[in-house]
């Protein structure tokens, strides 16, 4: 049996997010159908991020195992020439058993894009969150920058539903890099973000409170003091998913996974 391993792009505009629902287009339930009308299989499609209905991909990873004699370049190519032309394959590739794009992800990384021109240019609409009003942009620059590290992200996650769910959740994350970028070809400024891992409408609320600090509602300083109250009632508000991407993921070098099965192997014979 194979494991397939898929790096997606696709445009979220027209699907209710990345996870199967019934009687709803979405990103695994359209793979799932590609797939299993090319293997004539019932194949599952394990997504290592489930975005959100409206949320973009350049870089989604995703893998399925199946018993088909097909190459990893020949599902890419049959895949493509099923799926809707929203949805493409840029890689594809045959990797090891032990392979899950989910639990063995590393980092994943975030953009978050705000068009600040008067006029959003059409081709932009349902790509970017068009803000044309007065922002203080170097107080959101280093307000981006107090988010790095490790902090409980209470304030600025999504609710379970559930008061007691919400209790027994770990909302610690690490957040490896968090900036503000202005594009210098664009009247346009980008939120990116790289962390571990991220809960539910994270990265929105984030971008939500950095527009309040350059709106002048919230200083650099408050951001501290949100992350103390965990009440995510104080942070800005979740900011629509349509300027939302998912640029890439990492995960281990299999060269070094190879490398550490060979040495755990010599050290179990005695061997150094």
């Amino acid at each position: 049996m194979q494991n397939i391993k898929l790096t997606i792009a696709y445009d979220g505009a027209g699907f209710h997010g990345w996870q199967m629902q019934p009687e709803v287009a979405t990103i695994q339930g359209t793979l799932h159908e590609a797939a299993a009308k090319i293997t004539q299989e019932k194949i599952f499609i394990h997504g290592a991020s489930r975005t959100d209905t409206g949320v973009h991909a350049l870089g989604q990873v995703a893998h399925f195992r199946t018993h088909s004699d097909l190459s990893a370049a020949e599902f890419q190519r049959a895949l493509n020439g099923v799926l809707p032309p929203t949805i493409r394959i840029l890689a594809a590739e045959e990797v090891g058993p032990d392979f899950h794009s989910r639990w063995q992800s590393q980092a994943k990384t975030y953009r978050y894009r705000i068009y600040r021109g008067r006029v959003l240019p059409p081709f932009d609409y349902m790509r970017v969150l068009h803000y044309p009003g007065p922002l203080d942009e170097d107080a959101m620059a280093a307000a981006a920058r107090a988010f790095e590290g490790q902090h409980d992200f209470s304030s600025f996650a999504a609710s379970s539903g559930s008061e007691e769910d919400d209790r027994d959740r770990d909302m610690n994350r690490v957040i490896y890099s968090s900036e503000i970028v202005r594009d210098p070809d664009r009247d346009e400024i980008v939120y990116v973000v790289r962390g571990k891992s991220f809960l539910r409408y994270m990265v929105r609320k984030i971008v939500g409170t950095l527009v309040e600090i350059g709106r002048g509602r919230l200083s650099v300083e408050d951001v501290a003091r949100i992350f103390e109250a965990r009440d995510r009632n104080l942070s800005g508000p979740t900011m629509p998913p349509e300027g939302l991407y998912l640029v890439a993921l990492e995960y281990p070098d299999p060269a070094d996974s190879l490398a550490s099965t060979s040495l755990r192997s010599r050290q179990g014979r005695g061997e150094s």
